[in-house]
């Protein structure tokens, strides 16, 4: 999981606090993501981080003062609630130096990951899902091998915003990819199928990582290795089932907080009368 960016479409409230541990209803964001892959059968997360943002290990960590006292007070559900984000998976994160992109920022997660094939998560998309899109992406990768990228499609004049696939459906919701391109112009993008943060690779990635040079924006892209790697190994892009909140703008985290309220059965209730009357 990338963390290491600045979130500064989020200051003031991200100044002494990593955008990743904004508050969506109840968890932060990097728990949903975290819950995601544990679903998905993942008990490793690996964050790519900063050094400025320990507090993120910090929430998945133990906090025997904070269990102590919930304990003492009786307050049994929030102590089970504490525990269990504790045991959620083994949390553990590798540092960016610099941030030379997304591709550099999974090439620093090689030695932890070693040679497994793994799923790369954004915790900026919260997405809801009867089955997580990380599981959704492993049985495809699991069947055809090599690479698999969660797609949605996107408004035509919005392509220029994504990496994009050009592909062939070879079963429902699932294409083979025969060239992606990032942040295409909109007159010349082979789809509106756009890319979103969710992926699972085969460890061969790494390799195509390290050969790809800076693209677009000067960083080094996951999609350029992506394509490269093409030459190689299979690439299958799936129109997840689910619905996407683009949490790293302000709207978006607005309408996931929305979502997830309307799903809590306290909440539920008083946002619709809420919704409905203003007050």
């Amino acid at each position: 999981m990338p963390v290491a960016g600045l979130g500064t479409r989020f200051l003031p409230a991200t100044k002494a606090q990593p955008k990743e541990m904004l508050t969506v209803v109840d968890r932060p964001l990097i728990q949903y993501a975290v819950e995601e892959a544990v679903a998905a059968g993942s008990d490793e997360v690996i964050l790519v981080s900063a050094p400025s943002k320990g507090t993120i290990l910090d929430h998945f960590r133990v906090d025997p003062a904070l269990e102590a006292a919930l304990a003492a007070g009786a307050k049994h559900a929030l102590l089970e609630i504490v525990r269990d984000v504790g045991r959620l998976a083994k949390v553990r994160a590798v540092m960016q130096g610099e941030p030379l992109g997304v591709g550099h920022a999974i090439l620093q997660a090689r030695e932890a990951v070693g040679n497994e094939v793994f799923g790369v998560a954004f915790p900026d998309d919260l997405i809801l899902a009867e089955v997580p899109v990380l599981e959704q992406l492993r049985r495809v990768q699991e069947q055809r091998g090599g690479i698999v990228v969660a797609v949605e499609r996107v408004p035509a004049e919005r392509v220029d915003r994504y990496g994009v696939i050009d592909g062939d459906q070879v079963a429902n919701g699932v294409h083979r990819v025969n060239r992606l391109v990032e942040k295409p112009p909109v007159d010349r993008a082979p789809s509106n199928l756009a890319i979103v943060g969710r992926y699972v690779f085969a460890p061969d990635i790494f390799e195509w990582i390290e050969r790809t040079g800076a693209g677009v924006g000067g960083e080094i892209q996951i999609t350029d290795a992506m394509q490269a790697a093409l030459e190689t190994m299979p690439c299958h892009a799936v129109v997840f089932e689910g619905k996407r909140y683009d949490c790293g703008s302000r709207f978006g985290f607005v309408q996931a907080t929305i979502a997830v309220a309307r799903r809590d059965p306290d909440l539920a209730g008083p946002l619709a009368e809420f919704l409905a009357t203003g007050q």
